[in-house]
């Protein structure tokens, strides 16, 4: 085990840059790295294949059968599901942009994923990590309230669109923007408090150098 353990929160909104940062950074620091957003692609993407109604009392049946359990590529942490990786690229498809944050806004749904999002410190701890690198839309704020680090990434919707047809997906960024801030249960929010930094005015570098001078003034 480490005599000291690192956490750092990320926060963002869709394409912010949250996942190219926090990989370079958990990578950077040799800490264990975590994308929530996945969680909610995984859940979201069983859902549909599964055609379970998209509304509170099927989803959280259909929860209550469900299996999550941890697997690790180098230093990430990958959600299985029913003992199942789910393909990075199944989990990036059209159908599931388009639910995933109608999936994550619900309640029985952010509540079933709490204890096992939080659990990943124990994770990493265990597997002998210095720390976590956690990305997401609530970690500053709901899941790692404490961390070590808050930060939240942001660049205007026509960057983030930019990006996202780089990648080769489509995404209705102003749309899940709109869900993700105005849900009653952990909203996308910027923590008080948290590190905030514009990723469209900076390079992935000039990014980079921002928090990793913040680590060394833990």
């Amino acid at each position: 085990m480490p005599e000291t353990f690192i956490t750092i929160a990320i926060d963002g909104g869709a394409a912010s840059g949250k996942s190219t940062t926090s990989l370079a950074l958990a990578e950077k620091l040799k800490l264990m790295h975590v994308d929530t957003g996945s969680h909610y692609r995984a859940l979201t993407l069983i859902l549909l294949t599964n055609h379970i109604p998209l509304d509170e009392t099927n989803v959280k049946i259909a929860l209550k059968k469900t299996v999550l359990e941890t697997t690790l590529d180098g230093n990430r942490a990958l959600i299985a599901v029913d003992g199942k990786t789910l393909p990075a690229q199944a989990l990036r498809s059209e159908a599931v942009n388009q639910h995933v944050s109608h999936v994550a806004a619900m309640p029985t749904v952010r509540q079933y994923l709490y204890a096992y999002q939080r659990g990943q410190c124990d994770i990493a701890r265990s597997l002998d990590f210095a720390g976590i690198v956690m990305e997401g839309r609530d970690i500053g704020s709901v899941i790692l309230p404490d961390a070590d680090l808050r930060i939240f990434l942001e660049a205007d919707e026509s960057t983030r669109v930019a990006r996202r047809a780089a990648e080769g997906h489509a995404d209705a960024i102003a749309t899940r923007d709109k869900i993700d801030s105005t849900r009653k249960t952990a909203p996308l929010t910027c923590p008080e408090g948290a590190l905030r930094i514009n990723t469209g005015h900076h390079s992935l570098e000039e990014v980079l150098n921002q928090i990793l001078t913040a680590v060394k003034n833990f």
